[in-house]
């Protein structure tokens, strides 16, 4: 694979509960093209996935997320899974972690029941973005344009539905993080 992310940091943020294949496999698509991921949690030293219908893999923190600053990182992705979005929403310092990326109109990729942390953030009102059947109302209430499409792309943020979409995710993110910055990013 082409290593057009080489010398790019991604940041993963999580809580506990996290959708488990929605970490590991877009984090496995960066690193085969050359980023390094760092995953950043207030959970301690690892955090628990969720795998489907029971608990998964804990997975290493790499940063703990008082110690993480928007600056040290290029692009920002965000897995779904209920729990996890869930715990991250009412986190203040998880909002203004992601604000931060797009204040400073870096790219952001975000899946399925992660797109909660985006309402929260106060990011989502005038963006077009996909998630989770389930979140179209709150979306729509925040403001943002809801689509139900495997991937969507809006200046910089890369949105998708569900696990199985994470092959179009996945491209659609590599593609939007090798860019970079994007005007059009912003916080509502």
């Amino acid at each position: 694979m082409e290593q057009k992310l080489r010398g790019k940091k991604v940041a993963i943020l999580v809580a506990q509960g996290f959708e488990q294949v929605e970490l590991t496999e877009p984090r496995a698509a960066l690193q085969q093209a050359g980023a390094d991921t760092k995953v950043v949690s207030s959970a301690g030293r690892t955090v628990r996935g969720w795998k489907f219908t029971e608990w998964g893999d804990e997975i290493a923190v790499d940063v703990p997320l008082d110690q993480a600053r928007a600056g040290d990182y290029d692009a920002l992705l965000l897995p779904g899974g209920v729990m996890n979005p869930d715990r991250l929403r009412t986190d203040g310092r998880a909002l203004a972690f992601v604000r931060e990326f797009f204040d400073s109109r870096k790219p952001v990729a975000v899946i399925c029941h992660g797109a909660w942390t985006l309402i929260d953030a106060g990011v989502a009102r005038g963006r077009r973005l996909t998630s989770w059947p389930s979140l179209r109302t709150d979306l729509v209430n925040a403001g943002a344009e809801w689509v139900d499409e495997p991937v969507i792309v809006d200046q910089g943020l890369v949105s998708s539905r569900k696990p199985d979409d994470i092959p179009q995710f996945n491209a659609k993110m590599l593609e939007e993080f090798a860019e970079g910055r994007h005007a059009g990013q912003r916080a509502a």
